[in-house]
Order: C-alpha cells, then structure tokens, then sequence
C-alpha cells in the first residue's frame, strides 16, 4: 500500500514542476520578452536623436531639438522659442516614431 501511495506523489510531483516550468515560460512570453523588446527601441530612439526632430517628453511637451549632450536634449517649444533642456530619458516619442507607428496600423487595418 505504501509503494502504491508513494508512486503516486512521485508522479504528482513531475508533473507539478513541469506545470511550473509551463508557467514561467508563459509568463516569459507574454510579459518579460515585450517589455525588454519595448526597452530596447526606447534606448535606440533616444540614442539616433538628432538636431531638428520633433520631440514629445513623457510629461506631453513637444518641440524640436535644438542642442543635444551627452544625457541631456535642449529644446524649442512653439513659436516664442522658449527653450528646454530635460534628460534624454524624459523623451517619450519623436515624430519619426509616431509616423512609423501610425503607417504600420494602417497597414495592419488594410488587411
């Protein structure tokens, strides 16, 4: 009767660290890996800045680039030309970005 009990809690088990296994990799897929791919453009983006892009800040500010520094962008705001300066991690979008954005949804509505 043991032997017959023990057999069965050494199945349970295998199949318990394989069901923990099955969840880590769902949850790599689905939460781990986007977030690391969306980081990564992120840096990208904010390292090819530029003289003259159009910028928005996660704050919702935009402007053009008019000075760029190792970790820092100054940049004009509208037509009085108030300039900013703010750190390169505080650039949320450019307008590059936004406009490759939007092409790719039209392009994935027209199918």
């Amino acid at each position: 009767m043991n032997l017959i009990l023990t057999a069965a809690a050494g199945a349970g088990g295998g199949s318990m660290i394989i069901m923990l296994v099955a969840m880590f990799a769902i949850f790599y897929f689905l939460i781990i890996r986007p977030e690391n791919k969306k980081k990564k453009k992120t840096e990208e983006m904010r390292s090819s800045l530029s003289l003259g892009d159009g910028i928005t800040t996660i704050g919702g500010i935009t402007g053009k680039i008019v000075q760029i520094t190792e970790d820092t962008i100054t940049f004009e705001t509208g037509e009085d030309r108030v300039r900013l300066q703010v750190k390169k991690w505080a650039i949320s979008t450019t307008d590059k970005m936004e406009a490759a954005e939007a092409a790719e949804a039209s392009k994935g509505r027209k199918r």
